[in-house]
Order: structure tokens, then sequence, then C-alpha cells
């Protein structure tokens, strides 16, 4: 069931693909020590606090202290996934890092976190925003499935509150900053991502974007006076690509691996806003009980957002030898991707 707005087109989808051999050794997540609360936001700023709730179903976010950027929050997340994981630094032969809030343009916040890790592998950023994350678990499964890597270490992070305007009283409520990381290495040939729809439509491009500070248009006195550093974000339209993106790619995936939708252990759906997160679930007539959910506490963490979801359900017991399990990124780009995943 696709639910677009009648001024766009559907997106076009590339038939969905398997990456099996594959498993999640560990998980680990970092969130920055600031709690930004709704009444912190209402007494600083203005802001509606009942209004957040109610159109998001956001209570607070984290932000990035200020000597804190995103590599920061990578390495921090990536540590705890090693620790986790109980292996050598030395045995990490790939770091993939998503992210669209880098340090600086180069060089790339993955270098700088395998400096920090001190790793010997090929380090890239990847850049796909609220989908970064998938992009990267696919492309890493990838190398480990072909034998091009061993052990591929994944993350996912961004701070967000370095680009969000803080006078737009629609957006800055809804971001926050965070970090996940995920390690990938062989596993049993029915293991890994048993179905993956992974796309993107440029056409779309303009409904969120951050115009200046680019090679397009360099920062000027001009750009930051009009706030063009800023994010940009048409929330009605998002909104109602985003539902129906889940929707049609979850469909896709289940449909792709055979299987229905009662038979998945777990959804790990992107943090954006719990009404697009039900919004689409109820249309597939999934169980909130089966849908795991921490954006009441920190608000839209973009590429941090599927792997924050993912190790806290990991390290809370939710997630089972062979159960499962569907994550489900998708943002600015505009870029999308869903994988089927057996445990």
């Amino acid at each position: 069931m696709t639910v677009m707005n009648e001024e766009r087109p559907p997106s076009r989808r590339p038939r969905c693909r398997s990456l099996t051999g594959v498993r999640v050794l560990a998980t680990g997540s970092y969130v920055p020590d600031a709690v930004v609360t709704n009444e912190h936001l209402h007494q600083r700023l203005g802001f509606d606090s009942d209004w957040i709730v109610k159109r998001t179903g956001i209570l607070e976010r984290r932000h990035a202290l200020p000597h804190q950027a995103t590599s920061d929050l990578c390495y921090a997340a990536a540590k705890r996934c090693i620790e986790n994981a109980r292996i050598k630094t030395s045995d990490i032969d790939l770091l993939l890092l998503a992210t669209f809030t880098p340090d600086m343009s180069f060089p790339s916040t993955a270098c700088l976190v395998q400096d920090q890790l001190k790793l010997t592998c090929p380090a890239v950023d990847m850049q796909a925003a609220c989908a970064g994350f998938m992009y990267a678990l696919i492309t890493g499964a990838a190398y480990v499935a072909s034998g091009a890597s061993d052990c591929a270490l994944i993350i996912g992070g961004d701070a967000n509150s370095r680009i969000v305007n803080p006078d737009d009283i629609k957006t800055y409520p809804l971001f926050g900053d965070g970090a996940g990381a995920a390690l990938l290495v062989r596993g049993r040939p029915d293991q890994g991502i048993l179905s993956y729809s992974m796309g993107a439509d440029g056409s779309g491009g303009d409904l969120l974007s951050r115009p200046a500070c680019g090679s397009r248009m360099p920062p000027t006195p001009d750009s930051l006076a009009k706030g063009l550093h800023y994010m940009y974000m048409d929330g009605r339209a998002v909104f109602r690509w985003a539902v129906a993106i889940m929707c049609d790619t979850i469909q896709d995936v289940m449909n792709h691996a055979r299987m229905s939708t009662d038979q998945v252990n777990l959804y790990l759906p992107h943090q954006a806003n719990i009404r697009i997160v039900n919004a689409a679930t109820d249309v597939l007539r999934i169980p909130r009980t089966k849908v795991f959910n921490n954006l009441e506490r920190y608000g839209n963490t973009s590429a941090g957002s599927v792997p924050l979801v993912l190790d806290e359900a990991n390290q809370e017991g939710r997630i089972h030898p062979n159960d499962l399990v569907v994550l489900s990124g998708f943002g600015a780009g505009l870029t999308w991707g869903t994988a089927l995943m057996r445990w």
C-alpha cells in the first residue's frame, strides 16, 4: 500500500537481493551526557512542549557537548561494540562510517575514528543521511559475504544539533545526537540478510537538504545570514514519503523472502517520528509490541538511529539466536534501506 503526496510519483525501487552467510557479532552505542528536555526547549526557546509530544512522541534528546564532534560519538559507540565482542582491534579489517554531519569535509570522519581506535584497515565515510547505517551495513555485509573482509566495523552517527536551526520550531525539536555500531563476521549459510531493499530517489532531494557550505554554495556572510547553512525540511512531504517507503520496502523484502510480516520477531525502524512508525506499522498490521522504539529519549539521531535502537534491543535481550529482525532506515537523498535479517 503506497501513501504518497499526489504531487509526487511513488519512489522507484530496485529489486530486492540477499546477503546470507553473515552475522552480527556484537553491537554498541553512545549518546552524549547533555539531556535536552521539551521543558528546556520551552523555557529557552519558547517551543510548545505539548505540541512536540503530540506531533512527534519525543520527550527529550541528547546534544553533543561543546568539545564533542561526530567522530567522538562514533568512537565511543565503536569502543563499546568492540568491548562487547571481546575481540582485538587487530581483527578488524574494514571500517565503514555513516554520517551526514562529518567533523569536517576532509579527512573523513571514518579516518579520524580509525586513528582513535588504532585500526589497520580501509576506512571510508558513507553519506545517505538517515538511511546511512543501512547503506553501510549492507555494503559491509557484501564485503564479508564475498570474503573481502573477515571482520567489518559498521558505525552510524550524527551530531544533528550542529546543523539544525534553533529558530525552526517544527524541525529543531525533532533531532538529537548519538551513534551506534555493529561488527559483522561470517555466519551460517542461513544467517544474515535474507532480503534487502536499498535505493534512492534523487528527484526528492529538495525535500530535505542543507543548501550552503558545499561546492554549490560555499559559505558567505549572506548565506549564513539567511540560515542556509542549516538543515531545511519540507516536513509534510517527508512525512508522507517516509510512511510510504517504510510500508512498501518492508512488504517488498518480506515478499522477496517469501515470508509474512507476522513471522518477524522484532522490527527496528528509523526513529524519526512516532507518527511515521505507527502509521506504517498499522498499515502493515504489525503489532506495536513487536516494534522497538527509543524515540522518546533520543529523538531522530539520523545515521545513529537504527544502530542505537539495534544495540538497545540487543542489550535488553529482545533479540535471540535465529530470530527474524527487520531494520529500516530512510532519509534525505531521498534514500532508504530495509533488511530482513536472521540473527
